[in-house]
């Protein structure tokens, strides 16, 4: 729908977040130990390549996590783990180029993964919340009609994925940067989108704030949290508490690929609330 949302990472829950590595690491290996019954020599090779992918994915290296990953999906089809780590690495790559097109290109096959990696595993909050991210991503390319649609489907995906972990801290940065963005419409664009497209869910600044305090709380060292929670304090006109999360945030080490585009914007939010009349 905006800019804010594709930039949100995928993640993992709280139950599998011990440090970053290893934590993906050993989830991986649970999820895929109980998947499709290989033989010895396989599945070694398979859990190899899964452990090497999330290594590149922690270096912040989209392309060579995505080779690995397609790799072992060759090993393992269907795996609803995998598949949801290809997800992310074509949205991932989505930083990597200038080109609306390939962009597009790169969400649309993040989305058509996500699919099958929920139809695989329904329940599990991570990949239903990937879901809301690439609808979020592929709002930025569609015309009007597309973005309308695409933000129900946030919404719908991200409230989904808390409801199966209400301590979910992405989840609640999706929904807050959700409200946040609705709820910045002006009344004339709210009017001709519920003239043309059917309106959407009522969104409110408040929630936003609720949402990506609650999404600090759970998880107070992502960048990503701290400075989302920034521009909605921001458009709360909290200008004090934007300040403050903003620099929080610029504060904290980058450790997903979209952190410092995050800080990019952080910064020109800074200097412009810095000059007069910039609020």
């Amino acid at each position: 729908m905006t800019s804010q949302g594709p930039h949100t990472p995928h993640s993992t829950p709280p139950a599998f977040r011990r440090s970053r590595t290893q934590g993906h690491v050993t989830c991986a290996i649970l999820l895929l130990m109980g998947t499709l019954a290989l033989s010895g020599a396989d599945a070694t090779s398979t859990d190899e390549l899964v452990k090497k992918g999330l290594e590149a994915e922690s270096r912040m290296d989209p392309k060579a996590a995505l080779e690995l990953f397609e790799r072992a999906n060759a090993l393992r089809p269907n795996d609803p783990f995998i598949l949801q780590r290809i997800s992310r690495q074509f949205s991932d790559s989505t930083v990597l180029t200038a080109s609306p097109e390939e962009k597009r290109r790169l969400a649309e096959k993040a989305l058509a993964y996500s699919q099958i990696a929920y139809e695989q595993a329904p329940k599990d909050p991570v990949n239903v919340l990937s879901l809301a991210i690439c609808y979020g991503k592929l709002g930025l390319y569609g015309g009007a009609d597309e973005k309308v649609k695409n933000a129900r489907m946030i919404k719908k995906y991200a409230e989904e994925a808390l409801a199966l972990d209400p301590n979910y801290d992405w989840a609640h940065h999706v929904l807050g940067r959700w409200h946040h963005e609705v709820a910045e419409l002006g009344g004339t664009k709210r009017f001709l989108v519920k003239l043309f497209y059917g309106g959407l869910p009522t969104a409110s600044f408040a929630d936003s704030i609720k949402h990506l305090q609650r999404a600090v709380e759970l998880a107070p060292d992502t960048v990503g949290h701290r400075i989302e929670l920034g521009f909605a304090y921001r458009a709360a006109g909290r200008l004090e508490e934007a300040r403050a999360e903003l620099e929080r945030g610029l504060n904290l080490p980058a450790r997903e690929i979209h952190d410092e585009p995050a800080k990019r914007r952080a910064r020109e939010a800074l200097a412009a609330m810095s000059t007069p009349h910039s609020a």
